[in-house]
């Protein structure tokens, strides 16, 4: 990042580190899945396409990151756990939580054709992300049993419920009522004695979730001159359904789990919850202070290389990059303001904000979950000729500023920053499309100062840098604003109604014009249902 005056604002950034020997668990869930399910006609009480993929995108999970070695779900969640002596991301909570839950988002999306072909994904799904420090290995396994105990409970109420619904005519008020304070056997005796079924007969993968690890295999690695095999041990990922992955049995027959996480001394007697619950890594940010969420491509150098991308400035995918972000705002309406530069976007918050009661983890998550899969649902839009080679994920932070003008010099910062390096790589491919090496482009360029870019794209390019187009010099910015929209009454009447509005344009935002004339971006009043319009470049 380049330096400039605004490089202070960086000290507000919290380290989040997550220390050793805590053992790291990252639990993602479904955001307001109820309503996904509902939209998307899923089978109730479970939908078998649906788990299958979710188990699928886990599995993806553990074939990207080394570090994860066992991974437990069912529904719409899944909790992954890293090995014991992980370094990954420096251990840093949001910078897990959000790599993790992006990746798990985009998959997702990539994957939805190969589980619901003749189903349209309505829109784009997200995830919460959270992370749990298990400070021994009897808190992971405690953690486990109790995801577990949770999944059976949950499935055998749903069951219940979706029967008496669904066969049994009662309707949804009346089912609670059936149901509440019943108990385990009271609910297995239900199902059998007015449906005929026994719930122990149930899938297990309903029952008891799937788990999801790395196991040492023999695979053929290649044959010798007299065609005999040679093998290699491999670490696969495999899926199963077990009764209990918390007892001594399932975990210490499994060597890779006992290398990379200990083992199980004793099966767990009792799950107390409130105990998991204190092992949550949780930071709520200051009240009445200005929230950014700024979210970051993870190794876009390659995703931009794979998938041909323009340079120094592919248009499309700043565009698709500006459209994702209006959809941020149209989805969250407590994001009133966001700054994107390359693969880069800072979300701001209303400084009142008391989305997700300020949990940073919860609000980083469910924006860079939602803006992942946002990505991927657009990409033929951008990219109609492309393919999406595989799937792109963003990691996320958030920080607090405890006043306006250090938000303005933030984002003065950011667009400081768009310039300098975009002039720097205007000037380095130009060196590159006339014949020099990457390396010489870079000596080339090394201690030259802004005039002197200037002078060489002119002079040896005939390229006037402040001709180039306006989003690629300033950045984009996509914010709220209120406008007057004119209206006819039953009366005939004419009359004039303020509306909140979306607009993305490329504004000089480090000049205080800026601000007095968009006035309401720092104000912290709720707005109303925005429509959105594009400025031009």
């Amino acid at each position: 990042m380049a330096n400039s005056k605004y490089e202070y604002v960086k000290s507000f950034e919290a380290e989040d580190e997550v220390m050793p020997p805590n053992i790291i668990v990252v639990r993602v869930e479904g955001r307001d899945f109820e309503r996904f399910s509902a939209v998307h006609e899923f089978e109730k009480p479970n939908d078998e396409k649906a788990v299958k993929l979710m188990n699928s995108c886990a599995t993806s999970v553990l074939e990207e990151y080394p570090d994860i070695v066992f991974a437990y779900g069912y529904g719409h969640e899944y909790s992954f756990v890293f090995k014991k002596t992980s370094k990954f991301y420096q251990r840093r909570s949001s910078k897990i939580l959000s790599l993790i839950v992006s990746f798990f988002s985009s998959v997702y999306a990539t994957k939805w054709k190969d589980f619901f072909p003749h189903q349209e994904l309505k829109y784009p799904p997200s995830f919460h992300s959270r992370i749990v420090c298990c400070a021994a290995t009897e808190v992971l396994q405690t953690y486990l049993a109790w995801r577990q105990n949770d999944c059976h409970v949950r499935n055998q109420y749903n069951t219940c419920f979706w029967m008496l619904v669904g066969k049994g005519g009662k309707t949804e008020r009346e089912a609670e009522d059936i149901l509440k304070d019943a108990q385990k056997q009271d609910r297995n005796e239900l199902l059998f004695q007015q449906f005929g079924i026994n719930y122990k007969n149930g899938p297990e993968m309903f029952r008891q979730g799937s788990c999801i690890f790395k196991k040492k295999v023999e695979d053929i690695v290649k044959y010798s001159e007299d065609g005999t095999p040679v093998k290699r041990l491999r670490r696969k990922v495999i899926d199963i359904n077990t009764k209990n992955i918390a007892s001594r049995g399932f975990w210490n027959e499994n060597p890779s789990l006992l290398e990379e996480l200990g083992s199980f001394t004793q099966d767990v007697d009792k799950i107390k919850p409130d105990y998991i619950r204190s092992f949550l890594f949780e930071n709520k940010l200051m009240p009445s202070t200005w929230i950014v969420i700024r979210i970051d491509g993870c190794h876009f150098h390659r995703f931009s290389e794979v998938h041909e991308f323009m340079k120094p400035n592919d248009e499309q995918a700043l565009k698709l990059m500006n459209s994702c972000a209006v959809t941020v705002l149209e989805e969250f309406q407590d994001v009133n303001f966001s700054y994107g530069i390359s693969d880069e976007y800072s979300f701001v918050l209303k400084k009142n904000s008391q989305l997700y009661q300020r949990r940073a983890s919860e609000i980083v998550s469910a924006i860079v979950s939602f803006f992942t899969s946002a990505y991927v649902m657009k990409w033929r839009e951008f990219f109609p000729d492309k393919e999406l080679k595989y799937p792109p994920s963003f990691d996320g932070r958030a920080i607090s500023y405890p006043s306006s003008k250090i938000l303005q010099d933030y984002l003065a910062w950011r667009q400081v920053d768009c310039h300098i390096n975009n002039q720097y790589n205007t000037c380095f491919w130009a060196l590159v499309k006339a014949g020099k090496s990457k390396s010489q482009a870079q000596d080339y360029l090394k201690g030259t100062q802004a005039l002197e870019k200037n002078e060489l794209l002119r002079k040896e390019f005939g390229i006037d840098y402040d001709a180039l187009p306006v989003m690629f010099r300033r950045g984009s910015s996509v914010f709220r604003t209120k406008a007057n929209k004119a209206q006819t009454p039953e009366n005939g009447a004419s009359a004039e109604k303020l509306q909140t509005e979306i607009i993305v344009d490329f504004c000089n935002i480090i000049e205080h014009s800026f601000w007095e004339a968009y006035p309401s971006i720092l104000d912290d009043r709720k707005p109303t249902n925005p429509e959105v319009h594009f400025g031009l470049i």
